[in-house]
C-alpha cells in the first residue's frame, strides 16, 4: 500500500512538473529560433533579441510598467502600513469590519474592479492615462501590504514597545527605532508582492489606460492577438532570466546570513 502511494505521488509530481516547466522550456528554446514560425525550427539565432531591442513601442511599454509598478507599490506601502499600524494602535469594535473592507479588492474579480474604476474616473472626468493607472493599481495593491504588516504586528511582543516608552522614547523614536525594524521584513515582502501584481496586471489596466499609455502586459496581450512571435518569446526569456537571477541572489544572501549566524553561535 505504501509503495502504491509513493508511485502515485511520483506520477503526480512528474505530471505537475511537466505541465509547468515544459512550456517555459519551449518558450526559451524557440526564442533562439531563426524561423518566424514557432512550430518550425530553422536553427539557432539571436535576431529576435536584436529585433526586441529595436522595438521602441515595447521599450516604452516596459518603462511605463516599471514607473507604474514602483509608483503604485510605493503609495500602497505607505497607505497599507499606516492603516495596519492605526488599527493596531487604536483598537475599535469596528476593526474587523474595517479589515474586511480593506482586503475586499483582493476578493473582487478584476473585471469588476476594472469596470468600477472606469465608471468612477469617467464620472469625475479624470483623463485616462498614467494617473488613472497609478490610482487603480494602488487601490488593489494596498490589501497585500496591509495583510502582511497586520500579521507581523499581531506577532510582535508588545512588551518591547512598552519598555521603549518607559525609557523615554517618543512616538517618532519608538516607530523609527523599534516598530519599523520589526515590521520591515513584512513591509518589503508586501512591496515585492504588490510590485509583481501591478507589473503583471492586464485586466484592470485595459479598462483604465489611455490611448497614449501602454503597459508591457497590455502591449504583449495586443500582440498575441495576431499570434505568438519569437520576439515575445525573447522578451519572456529575458524576464525569466531576471527573475531567476533575483531569486538566486536572494537565496545566496540569505544563505550567507544563516552561515554567519551559525558561526556567531
Amino acid at each position: 500500500m505504501k509503495k502504491k502511494r509513493i508511485k502515485l505521488s511520483g506520477i503526480y509530481l512528474a505530471v505537475i512538473l511537466f505541465l509547468t516547466y515544459v512550456p517555459i522550456l519551449l518558450t526559451v528554446v524557440y526564442s533562439f529560433n531563426a524561423s518566424k514560425l514557432t512550430s518550425v525550427w530553422e536553427g539557432f539565432s539571436l535576431k529576435w533579441y536584436q529585433e526586441l531591442l529595436r522595438d521602441r513601442d515595447l521599450r516604452e511599454a516596459l518603462i511605463n510598467s516599471l514607473i507604474l509598478a514602483v509608483s503604485s507599490c510605493s503609495a500602497a506601502t505607505v497607505i497599507g502600513t499606516m492603516g495596519a499600524l492605526g488599527m493596531k494602535k487604536v483598537p475599535l469594535k469596528t476593526n474587523g469590519l474595517i479589515e474586511s473592507i480593506s482586503t475586499m479588492p483582493m476578493m473582487i474579480p478584476e473585471i469588476i474592479l476594472g469596470m468600477v474604476f472606469l465608471a468612477a474616473f469617467s464620472l469625475v472626468g479624470l483623463p485616462f492615462g498614467m494617473t488613472t493607472l497609478i490610482i487603480s493599481h494602488t487601490v488593489f495593491c494596498i490589501p497585500y501590504i496591509f495583510m502582511m504588516v497586520r500579521a507581523r504586528l499581531e506577532g510582535m511582543d508588545q512588551s518591547i514597545e512598552d519598555a521603549a516608552r518607559d525609557l523615554g522614547a517618543g512616538p517618532f523614536r519608538l516607530f523609527w527605532d523599534i516598530t519599523l525594524p520589526m515590521i520591515l521584513p513584512a513591509v518589503l515582502s508586501g512591496m515585492l508582492l504588490a510590485f509583481a501584481m501591478s507589473f503583471d496586471d492586464v485586466i484592470i489596466s485595459l479598462f483604465v489606460t489611455g490611448p497614449r499609455t501602454n503597459t508591457l502586459p497590455v502591449k504583449i496581450y495586443t500582440k498575441l492577438k495576431t499570434g505568438v512571435t519569437p520576439e515575445i518569446n525573447a522578451l519572456a526569456t529575458i524576464m525569466l532570466a531576471v527573475i531567476v537571477s533575483a531569486l538566486l541572489l536572494s537565496n545566496f544572501i540569505s544563505t550567507r546570513k544563516t552561515r554567519r549566524k551559525v558561526r556567531d553561535i
